[in-house]
């Protein structure tokens, strides 16, 4: 699932195809393997990533995980490893294969991994296992959750009161809830938005009352990515969400290009991860998954395996709204104030979220 992490936009494109050094790790071909060799860490407890199908270098969901396990490692408490998935049918194989290789913990990315780790967990009820982006089972497997739909929010307001054609957009790299809990939350944002100043600005691509919208079909297909944003721009969009990992740089690439639009990036600061389009990155919806990772695995490392679930929201700070970077000069202070006040209101609880894809 889920949902949101790079040098030129041709080399994403051929992130994980080769075996190149990649944040200290390596990048192997897609079904391989690979180790985080940035520090050596003395301890015996080894930990195993698999990877989704966007790769270790997606500058989104599966980069930032990884980035956990690297945490974990430098602070001398694990040692890391990930194989990558090529394709869905790689996940129960993947999994499998790191059964045979002594791992403690095996942690998996993506909420379409979820049935398969679930399963693993099932069949093999001695060994422990981390669901990112998905629910765990209360024994053996413990989810890393992430309300994105709080983060969406904070989005869909800034977008509302960035935007000067008065239209947005968002669109997904799969309909499955870790990608419409955003595209969810970015609508409310834009909602509350007009109910408040009085004004009608509007959201396309997503239709959270129906949920249907705009979908890529892929969390890797720039060229997809680079369409939707035209044809968004081209109805008039200003200010574009994509929930779609990789997919989404090919967004970000034409809104360079074109000078036509902004991006706000998901899952992790495009800014940093991303660094050749901060020109166009207005903002980031963020979860917090390096953190949550890298706290799973040294707490696993310890003996103290979770039970129960970790929920990211913004009281937590598992989720929240990254710097505003370049554009910070450009974002009117009225309107960082009232995203300050939102934040807080979405906290206290008094605004509420209807999103039906919100972690429980």
């Amino acid at each position: 699932m889920a949902v949101l992490a790079t040098a030129t936009a041709a080399a994403l494109l051929v992130a994980g195809c080769g075996s190149k050094k990649n944040n200290g790790g390596t990048n192997p071909s897609n079904g391989g393997t690979g180790s985080n060799s940035s520090s050596a860490s003395t301890a015996s407890y080894k930990a195993c990533m698999v990877t989704d199908t966007g790769g270790i270098d997606d500058k989104s969901f599966n980069a930032a995980a990884w980035q956990g396990m690297q945490k974990a490692q430098s602070d001398g408490k694990a040692q890391v490893s990930y194989v990558q998935s090529k394709q869905e049918t790689d996940y129960a194989t993947n999994i499998s294969s790191l059964l045979t290789q002594n791992c403690k913990l095996i942690v998996t990315v993506g909420g379409l991994m979820g049935d398969a780790t679930t399963a693993a967990a099932k069949a093999n009820p001695s060994q422990h296992f981390v669901e990112v982006d998905a629910g765990g089972n209360g024994t053996n497997l413990e989810g890393l959750q992430f309300n994105t739909a709080q983060a969406g929010f904070l989005a869909g307001y800034l977008a509302a009161g960035y935007s000067k054609t008065g239209k947005v957009a968002t669109y997904g790299g799969l309909k499955i809830p870790p990608v419409t809990v955003y595209m969810d939350g970015f609508q409310e944002g834009v909602n509350y938005y007009n109910q408040q100043k009085g004004k009608s600005v509007q959201v396309l691509g997503w239709d959270e009352k129906s949920q249907n919208g705009s979908f890529a079909a892929s969390f890797t297909d720039q060229n997809k990515g680079q369409q939707l944003a035209t044809n968004f721009v081209n109805q008039g969009a200003d200010v574009i969400f994509p929930v779609a990992g990789g997919t989404g740089l090919g967004s970000a690439a034409y809104a360079k290009s074109s000078g036509k639009a902004v991006v706000i990036w998901v899952d992790t600061d495009g800014f940093i991860s991303a660094p050749q389009y901060g020109s166009v990155f207005l903002s980031t919806a963020e979860k917090n998954m390096a953190d949550a990772v890298t706290k799973a695995v040294e707490d696993a490392s310890a003996g103290n395996y979770a039970t129960s679930d970790y929920i990211g929201t913004l009281a937590n700070n598992g989720v929240g709204l990254a710097e505003f970077h370049d554009f910070d000069s450009k974002v009117d202070s009225s309107l960082k104030s009232e995203l300050d006040q939102v934040k807080a209101d979405i906290i206290s609880g008094k605004i509420s979220i209807t999103s039906p894809s919100q972690p429980k």
